[in-house]
């Protein structure tokens, strides 16, 4: 690992020519997956990610170098390169003294994943195969993928921090598609937590994951195209939440406000969303896949509340954007590993449960759509607007889940969306997906209640 005398050192090399912060990063991974495809392991592999950026302020500006030379040499060059950049000579030559903190581990781990026999391992994905298989003759491939990722961080800056964490990630996915002979379907599931492998037995388990994954294909596979049109919208939990994620998530962190490239800059206490919206990103939750204990900047996690009761009430914002903005950061600096700056990025966002009935939210709604799960999609932070893929999804009429139907998308604008929620159930479930930003890709929790949304565009054939 990397030194407090060494970190002192280099962030002395990056400030010699001026500048106002220096900060490293050092990264130590070790990554672990494998692969089965048609009931046949194709691919088992391990891979250890090493490395250092360091990152100088120079005003308002972030030079960012990386290396993976973690030796002190290697880091001393990587601190002078980032220090040849620095146009503000002001200041230069000081002397950093740090002092080390340490912060309470709040995610317990009880088995290392790579100190579990191979064959356990493996047995997680004979056991999501088979029973996808097993749902239906119509299943024609299965592709289940275990993952996991210990990653252990040093990060001292020019204020005198000194700190580190180890952060553990475990990972199932299940993949499965459907044919007729004419025409494919698949469904998917992707379930993981900030644990090592008693995930699979506290709150994973495989042969479920591996059913739900071929019922979605089986299901979508015969089902008529959905028709399009305005309609009132019921949207369950889990990852119905991956479109407040996307539509709105993005569009409050710093990285699109500070540059004003958010529908919702300036926009701090003012309504942006339905009295029965509250909204939160927290990062504090034991065990969860968007969790931490700091943030990649070294600031404690928090759990922030984004929205309430409909009120902007708080931006996800990092230490850079925080400066530019004359604002505190949240602990939402997030980077992908050592080759990336920090960015304000999400980690457990989630609509908060609220104090409706799931079934009134179907007998009151008339004829519309139930979107059972999420698929894919993309969204404009600066305006808003998104169009998402409906992975799952069912016709209701007169108040009652009438038939499935496939094809279907949603359209609408983040701003709209949230003034438009008028039902908000009584129990949020999250799920796990890989979140990509600016600063590479890093895991995230989506999540909510089952919301109704009284109008929205439904796209489909």
């Amino acid at each position: 690992m990397l030194s407090m005398s060494v970190c002192q050192e280099v962030l002395g090399r990056a400030l010699s020519r001026g500048g106002t912060f220096a900060e490293i990063f050092f990264e130590d991974s070790r990554n672990f997956s494998m692969v089965m495809r048609s009931g046949r392991i194709e691919n088992a592999a391990m891979s250890r990610p090493r490395g250092a950026g360091v990152r100088v302020y120079d005003g308002l500006r972030s030079i960012y170098v990386y290396t993976c030379d973690v030796s002190r040499e290697g880091l001393l060059r990587t601190a002078e390169r980032a220090a040849a950049a620095v146009t503000d000579t002001r200041g230069s030559g000081r002397d950093v003294v740090l002092a080390e903190r340490v912060t309470p581990n709040a995610h317990r781990i009880e088995r290392r994943v790579l100190d579990v026999p191979a064959d356990e391992r493996a047995q997680i994905l004979r056991a999501a195969d088979s029973a996808a298989r097993a749902v239906s003759p119509s299943i024609s491939q299965v592709n289940a993928g275990f993952l996991s990722r210990e990653q252990h961080v040093i990060i001292a800056n020019s204020e005198g921090l000194y700190t580190g964490d180890t952060r553990v990630y475990t990972r199932l996915t299940c993949s499965a598609v459907a044919s007729s002979g004419a025409e494919n379907q698949t469904g998917s599931e992707n379930p993981g937590a900030m644990m090592g492998f008693e995930l699979f037995r506290d709150r994973v388990d495989p042969e479920t994951v591996g059913r739900s994954a071929a019922k979605s294909a089986v299901t979508m596979l015969t089902a008529p195209y959905c028709s399009a049109g305005e309609m009132p919208i019921v949207i369950a939990g889990a990852f119905g939440g991956v479109i407040f994620h996307e539509a709105c998530g993005h569009s409050l962190e710093a990285t699109s406000v500070e540059p004003g490239m958010s529908e919702f800059a300036g926009k701090l206490g003012q309504q942006i969303a339905a009295p029965c919206v509250t909204a939160i990103d927290d990062g504090t939750m034991p065990n969860e896949w968007g969790s931490l204990n700091i943030d990649d900047e070294g600031t404690p996690t928090t759990r922030l509340v984004l929205i309430e009761n409909g009120v902007l009430k708080n931006y996800m914002i990092d230490r850079l954007n925080g400066l530019k903005m004359g604002m505190a950061p949240t602990g939402s600096g997030r980077r992908e590993s050592y080759a990336y700056a920090p960015t304000s990025r999400m980690r457990n966002t989630f609509i908060a449960p609220g104090q409706d009935d799931e079934e009134e939210m179907l007998r009151t709604m008339g004829d519309g759509l139930y979107a059972a799960k999420m698929g894919g999609g993309s969204v404009n932070p600066a305006t808003g607007e998104f169009n998402f893929a409906v992975q799952e999804g069912y016709l209701v009429k007169d108040g009652r889940i009438d038939s499935p139907v496939r094809g279907a998308s949603l359209i609408g604008k983040g701003s709209e969306i949230l003034m438009r929620i008028d039902r908000v159930g009584r129990e949020m479930t999250m799920g796990q997906g890989m979140c990509g930003s600016k600063s590479g890709s890093v895991p995230t929790n989506v999540g909510q209640p089952t919301i109704r949304v009284s109008r929205l565009t439904v796209g489909g054939k």
